[in-house]
């Protein structure tokens, strides 16, 4: 699973040289940084006021990162647990269960390869002598996906909000992350949504587990899933991910392309395919969502449906 030095080098100039372009940032004050720039304060950085991190079941902590004249909040994951079988009431038993830090930084990668910029940066570095993940404290947070729901708001551009969702979606469906609770969706003053806390993603299954709610996907993202290569996943990836959860992941690639271009066929590009409206207006006041026949609207809050990710 290791790559040689050579090959790890290769994979962080390709992962930079798409973050200068994509990512680069967590929230606003991270976009004062270059994407070089800020791996190396995740890396480098000294750790101190480490505390919990507040929600969760994985002993997550945040801790203050300062190198430098810069200082910045960071979220910290040792995690590692191997389970030969994982039960978890009400769900269908779990053959070779992980959950690991090291997917925090493999969704982060995969985010960087598909074009995406709601996966803040997580990096690989030793924490109290154990290897971690170390991942930018997103700036600028207004709620988290609970609490959006229970204000019933989509914010000033409802369609921007539901094309977000709808950009979730597939992205959990890619990396077969069925730990999406309300917690770990975050929404920041921009409108802008941030996904955080992949630890227990990357299942090995090859299937696609909520179709019904896969109607409509990005433009870029679907050009993004169409030209991924098995070569690009291992040179992003390959440290973080065996081989099995690479071969399963491009295989569900191809699930979702042919979802897709079924939906395409039966409904036209125009009903399915979006493009990306760019930034919403500043946090505004609670506003009343918008019927829609084919729109993410939940009547339950608690339901894994297109626009209430499930409550943990």
């Amino acid at each position: 699973m290791r790559m040689t030095n050579r090959v790890r080098t290769a994979a962080a100039l390709v992962v930079a040289a798409l973050c200068v372009a994509s990512l680069g940032a967590a929230g606003a004050f991270g976009q004062l940084l270059s994407a070089a720039a800020m791996e190396a304060f995740l890396r480098e950085a000294e750790l101190s006021n480490v505390r919990d991190a507040g929600d969760g079941v994985t002993g997550s902590r945040r801790a203050t990162a300062s190198h430098s004249r810069l200082t910045h909040d960071v979220h910290i994951q040792t995690v590692d647990v191997r389970r030969a079988l994982f039960v978890v009431a009400g769900a269908r038993p779990e053959l070779n269960f992980r959950d690991s830090y090291a997917f925090n930084i493999a969704a982060y990668r995969l985010a960087v390869l598909l074009g995406l910029d709601n996966v803040p940066m997580s990096v690989d570095r030793r924490f109290g002598g154990e290897p971690a993940a170390v991942t930018w404290w997103v700036d600028g947070v207004a709620m988290n996906e609970r609490e959006r729901m229970a204000r019933g708001t989509f914010g000033p551009s409802p369609a921007r909000t539901y094309q977000q969702l709808y950009t979730m979606y597939v992205f959990d469906e890619l990396i077969q992350n069925r730990d999406r609770n309300q917690g770990n969706v975050l929404w920041t003053t921009d409108w802008k949504m941030w996904l955080i806390d992949h630890t227990r993603a990357f299942r090995s299954d090859v299937e696609i587990t909520a179709p019904d709610r896969l109607t409509r996907i990005d433009r870029e993202l679907l050009d993004k899933l169409r030209s991924l290569t098995r070569e690009a996943l291992d040179t992003a990836t390959g440290d973080f991910l065996d081989l099995g959860q690479r071969s399963s992941l491009m295989r569900r690639r191809d699930l979702l392309l042919r979802h897709f271009d079924a939906l395409i066929d039966q409904r036209g590009e125009e009903a399915v395919v979006f493009d990306d409206p760019g930034p919403a207006p500043a946090l505004a006041a609670a506003s009343t969502p918008p019927a829609a026949a084919d729109g993410p609207l939940d009547r339950d809050a608690n339901a894994a449906g297109p626009a209430a990710p499930r409550e943990d």
